[in-house]
Order: structure tokens, then C-alpha cells, then sequence
């Protein structure tokens, strides 16, 4: 890094992380990561971890549309002012 951008850097009051740093937020997200989770023994690269990480969020998105929708169609199949349709709006809020 030219002398010129660490000077910058150190103005704007930006801090660098350092390795150690992204090693650990690294191995946080390992642990969080259920494929990665049985895997701690074994030596996985960071980019296989952040690319399972991407990889899981997306599964997660999916879902959450996924019970969106069938959300959406048993509010849409029950009479709205059932005692049913009261417990999934009192759920929601």
C-alpha cells in the first residue's frame, strides 16, 4: 500500500483488521454454518467458508419465501374473522 493511501487511511480515522481478526470472524462463521459446524477438526480454506456462508443464506431466503407463501395461502383459505386467522395475526405482530 502506497504511503499516500495509509495516510488517508489513518486520517479518515479507518482502521484496518487485521489477519488474526478475520481469521476468528472466519472461524465464527464456520461454526455457524451447519455443513461446516462437524468439519471444526478438519482444515477448511476461508473461501470455502465464505462461499458455503453464501451459499447457506441463500438457502435461508428461500425458505423464508417459501413459508411466506404457504403463509400467504392459509391466510388466504381460512375466513378471516375465525378465531384461527385471530391466532396467526396475533402471531404475527
Amino acid at each position: 500500500m502506497s504511503s499516500r493511501r495509509s495516510r488517508s487511511r489513518q486520517s479518515s480515522g479507518v482502521s484496518r483488521i487485521s489477519d488474526d481478526q478475520i481469521g476468528d470472524l472466519v472461524s465464527k462463521l464456520q461454526q455457524l454454518i451447519p455443513e461446516l459446524r462437524s468439519r471444526r477438526s478438519d482444515k477448511v480454506s476461508a473461501s470455502k467458508i465464505l462461499q458455503e456462508t453464501c451459499d447457506y443464506i441463500r438457502s435461508l431466503h428461500r425458505e423464508v419465501d417459501d413459508l411466506s407463501d404457504r403463509l400467504s395461502e392459509l391466510l388466504a383459505s381460512i375466513d378471516s374473522n375465525s378465531a384461527e386467522a385471530a391466532i396467526i395475526r396475533s402471531l404475527l405482530m
